[in-house]
């Protein structure tokens, strides 16, 4: 997790201090807000990571007095109670929304559950506690005021709630959770909690839980921090006065949400368990130990890059490189009941992978291996690329882009499938054709690729190709592949 400060060390203020903390995969930023005279802070937002807090806290001479949350998170395990766990803070809950929408853990000593009002302080650093339902029923804000300067608002931690050129969806709980029919009274809720900040000046500065990339809206911006006059301004959620043109616009175009989201919102709920660290596997060299693991039902991810995966593969394993999108695509791929054994190219990468994978709660690394451990364990295997000109007859385009990305961009002959959607609909794919996969820049058509051979598709090819080049094939004559 990157530690990402306003400036040298911070903003600061007369009797505040603040860092921001941005996850790239996760797109996700959490903050340490101090009061360096009373030597105490609180984290907003934290995730499972929290050992950098606890090493900023310490370098600005403050300790962690309080840990809290916007809402109940669905992309990612919170690290509330990994942070009270550690250093004893006390842990800000909220108590809103209905009986479905609480805490289990809700009892615990270290838990303070704070509605719509209420009011909690570090030093001289006040935090007021603002009702903003629409992405979740249970959702707050926290307004920020530095008491030591002055009786004015500083800003406000918005979570999901108000994002940087966007607003919070209100499909999830829907779409990602299946609580069916909450969509539209959510996009409602949303509507009127975005109403009541009309109250709240413009140089109020707004700080998101989230950035560009994130699942959690559709044009989250890429800047750290703007204020609600620029918002006002520019975000369309808070420029659409219209009730109804807010519902529709705010309920059309998202992306999908991930199959984890719905893991992450029962986890977030009951309480992860407590880490105490963050994993680092060890490798596994005993040939036994590894047939054992994989004859158990162990799912081997390969996170080397996919031009070396194609080379040399162990079958039935899933390439996900590392990277940006490590911690998504494993949330789509990666069953929460199976044991996962990684294929590295060092010890760096794989303790990455699992790094990430436990941010989403996957914490069921059993060990890594090197690419040279492979033929320990069984034959390679390796996958052919494709080219575009083999389209035809006997042969099926697979489009797994995303819906957005094939807005006026669209392949009518294909057969489109995003690719997070694609072991649910696997049984669609024909057996007696070679699959050409494209996603445009090929990353994603490799991993498509070994989804589809580890059931049982056996003749899949990725391509590497734009969509201009895709486009341009000549079929006539030819039917139509994708179908």
């Amino acid at each position: 997790m990157e530690q990402a400060p306003l400036g040298d060390r911070g903003l600061r203020g007369g009797g505040v201090i603040l860092q921001r903390f941005y996850h790239e995969g996760l797109a996700h930023a959490s903050y340490l807000v101090g009061c360096p005279g009373a030597g105490e802070a609180v984290v907003i937002d934290p995730n499972r990571d929290i050992e950098p807090y606890i090493a900023a806290a310490a370098k600005e001479g403050m300790r962690i007095v309080a840990a809290a949350d916007t809402h109940i998170h669905a992309d990612y395990i919170s690290g509330v109670r990994e942070l009270s766990h550690a250093t004893g803070a006390t842990m800000i809950l909220s108590d809103e929304g209905g009986t479905d929408w609480k805490y289990a853990f809700a009892d615990d000593p270290l838990a303070r559950l704070v509605r719509d009002g209420d009011t909690f302080r570090v030093g001289r650093v006040r935090f007021d506690v603002v009702k903003t339902e629409g992405h979740t029923p249970e959702h707050i804000a926290f307004v920020v005021t530095d008491e030591a300067a002055s009786c004015e608002p500083l800003g406000a931690f918005t979570g999901d709630f108000l994002f940087v050129g966007d607003v919070g969806r209100p499909d999830l709980l829907e779409q990602a959770a299946g609580v069916v029919g909450t969509q539209e009274p959510g996009a409602r809720a949303l509507f009127r909690s975005l109403n009541l900040w009309r109250s709240y000046p413009d140089h109020l500065l707004i700080w998101p839980a989230h950035g560009a990339g994130s699942a959690c809206g559709k044009s989250l911006g890429g800047v750290p921090v703007s204020s609600l006059g620029y918002e006002r301004a520019t975000n369309w959620g808070l420029r659409t006065d219209d009730e109804e043109m807010f519902v529709a616009e705010v309920l059309s175009g998202q992306p999908e949400p991930p199959v984890y989201f719905k893991e992450m919102k029962r986890l977030n709920k009951l309480g992860a368990p407590i880490l105490g660290s963050m994993p680092h596997p060890s490798r596994l060299q005993d040939p036994e130990r590894l047939r054992e693991s994989i004859g158990g039902g162990a799912l081997v991810i390969d996170v080397r890059p996919a031009s070396e995966f194609i080379l040399g593969l162990l079958a039935g394993s899933i390439n996900i490189p590392t990277g940006r999108t490590f911690v998504n695509w494993a949330g789509w791929f990666t069953p929460y009941d199976k044991d996962v054994m990684i294929v590295a190219p060092d010890e760096e990468a794989a303790a990455f992978a699992a790094r990430e994978m436990a941010m989403i709660g996957l914490d069921n690394v059993i060990g890594w291996v090197g690419p040279e451990d492979l033929a320990l364990v069984g034959p390679l295997e390796s996958i052919e690329a494709g080219s575009p000109t083999e389209a035809g007859p006997s042969a099926l385009v697979l489009d797994v882009r995303g819906r957005s990305e094939r807005e006026g961009r669209n392949l009518p002959w294909a057969m489109h499938m995003p690719l997070g959607f694609l072991p649910r609909h696997i049984d669609e794919i024909p057996r007696d054709r070679t699959v050409l996969i494209h996603c445009e820049s090929g990353g994603r058509a490799v991993i498509a690729a070994s989804l589809l051979r580890r059931a049982g598709v056996k003749d899949v090819r990725p391509i590497r190709a734009s969509f201009a080049e895709i486009q341009a094939i000549q079929l006539a004559g030819t039917g139509t592949p994708g179908r």
